[in-house]
């Protein structure tokens, strides 16, 4: 005869509940992984043109892909190293990080929900003194007439709705796409971090550069007035000279302090960028550079290469995805839940003041289990609205998406004639400047000469001026345009990829107050335009 194994008797009700639990679990956790209610998504049609309306223009590269780090063509070190410290340093974009680890955390939130929602262990130890009154009911396990014991016990409970329909798994597709569309949304910010950087930058260099023109203009004039003082002395004009000099000088100084003002600001805004306080880059105000030279060409890739470079496409793309997925956790509610719920558990007592009850005895097993059926029968025409409320609010994402698409390729085509125009004025300009300043030292020669009135001299000054001002608001207009033309194409946010969306000193600070586990070092190397996939069976974050 086989020896017992001690305990062998407690263990066959555990065994026989394991058994139960899973002989009716495993063929509806099957079943179910088979269904999915509500519909799938797929990324709407756009009206997407072929070619941009400026490719024929030999500047327009079209067939090469867009610099990934655009800021680069500019030959500029300074305005490289600008980028590159407001990326490491910029608040806002440091707070985009923070809700892509945020909507890391919510989708892990979400697969839990596919496993058991409730899982409880308890245990007590309690002591009951008879009242007053009479003698205290016998307990289980207890003899006749006892007056006190000790109760303890111990158990498990566990709720688990199975997701027969899809309706947690559809939830986990919509997290998944939420984390996807702040994964985008911090791309898109760092687009336009890149091109504000650059566009204060060269703001700052042309600002720079029409205050020294302004200058050099005012040096020109007063030697203009010093001429038009030695004639007036020597009685050659009248005093009208003089005063027609003094009036062009001082308006030609009432302008450096505006621009003065530009350079300022200008200066301002790189350091909020750049997350310091404003004084941090008064060297860099006081030290005057170059206008950053746009290169002649340009490389524009074609518009289909928007849907996958745009960040905020992609966001539209994905919060209509996340949205889809709404429709289906909202559909699932229209059918019956099945839930699986039990408990194991031990209780036993004892009686006397002292000694605790022996809770590990074969006798004080207790289990439970019991499968549910729900079905909210009479709230259809709520449930049913409420789906309706999901599938209108998915059909405003996918016309949302289809709308940031064709204000894409506006932005884009905007960008591409205005780059290309100004460089074109640009030439205009330039000749423009070089005849005004041959005009300004034909007119002192002719009037220290007396062969020709001060009003020559003056429309002279004016004029060039305003061809300088003019030539250099234009050598900046172009530098400006082409970094519109790159943010509008969608560039720069490859500058994060193989990063982490959160700097190494918030993460350590984040670890130091709160557990994160795997979720605060995970690598930014998502795939780009491939479906969420199927998020059954994931494991749970506990």
């Amino acid at each position: 005869m086989r020896p017992m194994l001690p305990h062998s008797r407690a263990c066959r009700p555990w065994r026989t509940l394991w058994l139960a639990l899973v002989s009716l679990a495993l063929p509806v956790w099957l079943l179910a992984g088979c269904l999915k209610v509500g519909p799938d998504f797929s990324r709407p049609d756009s009206a997407l043109t072929q070619a941009w309306l400026e490719a024929q223009d030999t500047r327009i590269l079209a067939g090469q892909p867009l610099t990934k780090q655009w800021w680069k063509v500019f030959g500029d070190p300074r305005l490289e190293s600008l980028v590159l410290e407001a990326y490491e340093q910029n608040l806002d974009l440091r707070t985009a990080g923070l809700r892509v680890l945020e909507a890391r955390a919510q989708l892990a939130v979400a697969v839990g929900s596919l496993y058991p929602q409730t899982q409880q262990i308890s245990a007590s130890n309690a002591y009951s003194v008879p009242s007053q009154r009479g003698a205290t009911a016998a307990q289980p396990g207890m003899r006749g007439g006892a007056t006190s014991f000790w109760q303890d016990s111990a158990g498990l409970n566990l709720a688990w709705e199975l997701d027969f329909w899809g309706k947690y798994r559809r939830g986990v597709e919509g997290y998944q796409a939420a984390l996807e569309s702040q994964i985008a949304d911090y791309d898109n910010a760092l687009v336009s971090l890149t091109a504000q950087v650059a566009t204060s930058y060269v703001t700052l260099r042309t600002a720079q550069r029409r205050l020294a023109i302004a200058r050099g203009n005012v040096a020109v004039q007063r030697e203009g007035l010093k001429i038009a003082e030695a004639r007036h002395r020597h009685g050659a004009t009248s005093e009208l000279d003089v005063q027609q000099a003094l009036n062009v000088l001082h308006s030609t100084q009432a302008t450096i302090p505006d621009l003065e003002k530009s350079v300022r600001q200008a200066g301002h805004a790189l350091s909020l960028y750049l997350g310091r306080p404003p004084m941090a880059w008064r060297e860099l105000e006081e030290n005057a550079g170059a206008i950053p030279n746009a290169p002649p060409q340009v490389a524009t890739g074609i518009p289909a290469d928007l849907l996958r470079r745009r960040p905020d496409i992609r966001k539209a793309e994905r919060d209509a995805a996340a949205q889809c997925a709404r429709v289906g956790v909202a559909k699932a509610d229209l059918y019956p839940s099945f839930s699986l719920s039990g408990n194991l558990g031990l209780q036993a007592s004892n009686v006397g003041a002292y000694g605790l009850a022996d809770i590990a005895s074969s006798q004080a097993f207790t289990a439970g289990f019991s499968p549910t059926l729900t079905w909210n029968i009479f709230n259809y025409g709520q449930i049913v609205n409420k789906m309706r409320v999901q599938d209108a609010k998915l059909q405003q994402a996918l016309t949302d998406y289809q709308g940031k698409v064709l204000s894409a390729l506006k932005d884009v085509e905007d960008a591409l004639v205005s780059f290309l125009r100004a460089q074109d004025q640009s030439v205009f300009l330039g000749e423009a400047a070089k005849s005004a300043r041959q005009a300004v030292d034909l007119s002192y020669t002719q009037y220290r000469e007396g062969q020709t009135y001060y009003t020559t001299v003056l429309v002279a000054q004016q004029n060039l001026l305003t061809a300088e001002d003019n030539l250099a608001s234009a050598q900046g207009a172009i530098a400006l345009n082409l970094i519109t033309l790159f943010k509008g194409l969608g560039g720069g946010w490859e500058l994060r990829e193989g990063r982490d969306f959160v700097p190494a000193a918030v993460q350590e600070e984040m670890s130091g107050r709160t557990d994160w586990g795997a979720l605060l070092p995970e690598r930014t190397q998502e795939k780009k335009d491939q479906p969420a996939g199927e998020p059954w069976p994931q494991a749970p974050v506990w």
